[in-house]
């Protein structure tokens, strides 16, 4: 038998954090979604592109993630946006994984549990060879993705063709106008129309995005 080598400080501090990293998940199930408790200390507020969205993929695929339920005292700790459409849908069955956190441990992880999963960076070509691997007919998903795309430079948005897009007989109205940008002016532009545009920014006279999106930018500006 050889040898085993001698356990070095550092390979000893890993066995030892290793060690420290408690399974809390106790158990499993299905729960009825109206019986399900929100947490009074959620600060997630979902706008209703989101909302569409998780519509979108759950009209599409279905459940694929579970709500997580603390034991102890009942609160959701992640998943209030699925629970909520589930209600609004009618859905009577929730899938359910229960933690057993104390009150303070939970607290921790409803304040970190998004925000690190924000943290992430994205590999723009990884995320070019997933996008020509998805499909969807769902509307909002598909606003999501491009939006997705536009942000982290995969899919250039097309300016210039929104014009175009108007329907010939409804061009009256409207006017088209075009403006000349230096290089280091341009991400910082692509990318508050993008997130005018996500945001939701609308006007009853016009039912183009990016018109709208540049409208907002410039009426935030002058009214501030």
């Amino acid at each position: 038998m050889p040898a085993r080598r001698p356990t070095s400080r550092k390979d000893a501090a890993n066995d030892a954090a290793v060690n420290v990293w408690q399974n809390r998940i106790v158990g499993e199930g299905v729960e009825r979604a109206d019986q399900l408790l929100a947490n009074p200390m959620n600060f997630r507020i979902h706008p209703k592109n989101q909302q569409d969205a998780m519509t979108g993929v759950l009209n599409q695929v279905g459940w694929v993630q579970r709500v997580i339920v603390n034991k102890r005292t009942n609160h959701i700790v992640d998943g209030h946006l699925r629970v909520s459409l589930a209600i609004s849908a009618g859905a009577q069955d929730v899938p359910v994984i229960y933690v057993d956190l104390t009150e303070e441990e939970e607290a921790l992880v409803l304040a970190t549990l998004d925000p690190i999963s924000a943290m992430a960076a994205t590999d723009a070509d990884k995320l070019r060879e997933l996008m020509e691997l998805v499909s969807t007919d769902e509307p909002a998903i598909g606003a999501m993705l491009a939006a997705l795309t536009e942000d982290t430079g995969v899919i250039e948005p097309d300016w210039a063709s929104a014009f175009d897009s108007v329907p010939s007989g409804d061009k009256e109205p409207f006017q088209q106008m075009t403006f000349t940008l230096a290089d280091s002016q341009v991400e910082t532009v692509k990318v508050a129309m993008s997130k005018a545009i996500k945001s939701g920014v609308t006007s009853p006279d016009n039912e183009n995005s990016n018109g709208n999106a540049l409208w907002g930018i410039a009426h935030a500006y002058l009214h501030g």
